[in-house]
């Protein structure tokens, strides 16, 4: 587990693994850079073995190269200079006219979160392909597509990007339905948080009709307003919250009449409500763990919904299991780009990771996708050329940073946010 100081989001790994049936031994392998966080990273993973009375080893190194031989699983989760860098993220773009609510995945945070976390990435990989020959490569980091594609064009592992947007939005859909899961019959395809639902059934019956006449009623409206408009007038639900879909579209978010008639707080799309509230967030998770280690707050030992515990279970135990995962397209998906990354479902068993054909998506949906798959492409090539005016070029390209500032404001405006982040970007200017 590489970034593993990241201790709430190992530690609900780690516990989805030990609640697996007949994983019963094994070693995690704990890696980070931050001595202090990968210690506490160290003392919950022990204390949840203890809990769950299984046979597994906890290991922990601030150098990957001392546990990396011999893995099977290498899940990344890596953070990379975000402190430092938060407040620039958001605070220089938004005096250009470039609002983000997340601004880690896409847009001027998600591109420059990409320049500084890619390298070091980058370097993970190489010594994964070295020094684990037979690992499965699983990140959880964002940008999902760009770090997943940039990982899959530079090493001959398996490489799956996970996220939790599509399991999670299903279930919401069942909410706003009033139907229990199990009973809804969908498909789902596109790219990381701009994945769609193309199908949406009850025992045969298309659901989008209810759905529409639910999304007339104020009251369910309101829970999701930017993915019920996108629904509404684009035909289809996305995967992505309201707040953080909204900076992948220019419909939203470049007019302050707009942002005042779609965008609400929090996660349905506040200004800056990710550079605002992240540090104080980190350090609440942070306490979280240490009251869970004194014994203040019981430590939780529910499966999650997560899907590296699935991936493992299958490839080890052989009962093949599907998922939504990140992947290189090459033909899943027909009407997008075959050498970009895509999210679709994957079969996963002992024979690795298959992703499933999905065909076509509706035209306006791949429209959509192909925009920001190209903006991935020209950050992918990049990082691996190591070319600041390529990574330039996908911010002027970048939709909704297109739709709020002329090519000169965005040659200034990336200007302004390397300089801030200089120190952090040095990969490059070596």
């Amino acid at each position: 587990m590489v970034g593993a100081g990241s201790a709430v989001f190992a530690r609900q790994i780690i516990t989805d693994v030990l609640a697996v049936d007949g994983l019963d031994q094994g070693t995690f392998a704990l890696i980070d850079i931050d001595a202090e966080r990968l210690e506490l990273a160290r003392e919950i993973a022990e204390r949840l073995v203890d809990l769950f009375g299984k046979d597994w080893k906890v290991e922990a190194s601030t150098d990957r190269r001392e546990v990396l031989p011999g893995t099977d699983y290498v899940v990344n989760s890596i953070e990379v200079a975000g402190l430092q860098n938060v407040r620039a993220d958001y605070d220089i773009p938004l005096r250009y006219g470039v609002d983000q609510c997340i601004g880690d995945t896409i847009g001027p945070g998600g591109i420059f979160k990409a320049l500084r976390t890619g390298p070091a990435w980058l370097d993970i990989v190489a010594d994964v392909t070295k020094l684990a020959p037979k690992a499965l490569v699983l990140n959880y980091t964002n940008p999902m597509s760009i770090l997943t594609l940039a990982a899959a064009r530079s090493t001959s592992l398996p490489v799956i990007g996970l996220c939790h947007s599509v399991q999670g939005t299903s279930r919401l859909l069942a909410d706003f339905l009033q139907l229990p899961y199990e009973g809804l019959d969908w498909k789902c395809a596109g790219i990381n948080h701009n994945a769609w639902f193309t199908k949406l059934e009850h025992n045969g019956e298309d659901l989008y009709p209810a759905l529409r006449r639910r999304a007339a009623d104020p009251e369910i409206y309101e829970q999701d307003p930017v993915r019920f408009e996108v629904m509404l007038h684009l035909g289809a639900f996305v995967t992505e919250s309201s707040g953080h879909f909204s900076e992948y579209v220019p419909y939203f978010r470049k007019r302050p009449d707009l942002i005042a008639k779609y965008i609400r707080p929090g996660y349905l799309g506040e200004s800056g409500f990710y550079a605002n509230n992240w540090p104080d967030w980190r350090r609440a998770n942070d306490e979280r763990i240490h009251a869970m280690l004194r014994g203040d707050i019981d430590i939780p030992k529910a499966r999650s919904h997560e899907y590296a515990s699935s991936i493992i279970e299958a490839m080890e135990s052989g009962l093949a299991t599907s998922i939504h995962g990140n992947v290189l397209n090459d033909g899943a998906i027909q009407n997008l780009p075959s050498d970009g990354c895509v999210e679709v479902e994957c079969r996963i068993s002992a024979g690795g990771v298959r992703p499933v054909r999905f065909g076509e998506l509706p035209e306006q949906l791949a429209a959509l996708n192909r925009s920001h798959m190209a903006v991935h492409e020209l950050v992918v090539q990049a990082l691996l050329e190591r070319d600041r005016h390529k990574a330039k070029y996908a911010l002027m390209i970048d939709p909704l940073t297109a739709a709020a500032c002329s090519l000169d404001e965005i040659d200034r405006l990336f200007d302004e946010m390397w300089e801030a982040e200089r120190e952090f970007l040095l990969p490059f200017e070596s």
